[in-house]
């Protein structure tokens, strides 16, 4: 008879990886680091704990979009006010905040409730090639 495993808080180890974004394609990053914050590439992952590891994303600004995305794909946002809707290109975006692009791509990745906003903050995104996370050890992640 085989025995069913359920994955308790005190079994979860969180490592630290490192991803260079640099020429990566977006959306192939972003699902792969989705994958790895939600715990997938564990053993002991359950859909409904946060199993998953931490992530730093370092020159998230050099990322790569395919086709015309940089001038077709938009962000929006609102203001709260009547006439108060906001869009911006991948490109406008890519040039003022490049962080906000690969976090809004795995945000859209995560589950959208309390555990993926939980899942999320284990993200650390830069646009630069510096991150003040070297105490950790983080390993490199192979895509």
């Amino acid at each position: 008879m085989n025995k069913t495993h359920a994955t308790k808080p005190s079994d979860i180890k969180r490592n630290w990886y490192i991803v260079d974004a640099q020429g990566k394609t977006l959306g192939r990053l972003a699902t792969r680091i989705a994958s790895v914050l939600k715990g997938k590439h564990k053993p002991i992952y359950s859909p409904s704990m946060d199993t998953g590891d931490y992530v730093i994303v370092v020159n998230a600004g050099k990322v790569v979009a395919t086709g015309r995305k940089l001038d077709e794909k938009m962000y929006y946002r609102h203001t709260g006010y009547p006439g108060g809707l906001r869009q911006v290109s991948l490109r406008d975006q890519l040039a003022k905040h490049p962080e906000r692009v690969l976090q809004a791509a795995v945000r859209g990745m995560l589950p959208h409730n309390r555990l993926g906003r939980a899942m999320f903050k284990k993200l650390k995104v830069y646009a630069g090639a510096d991150h003040p996370h070297a105490l950790h050890r983080p390993k490199q992640l192979e895509l």
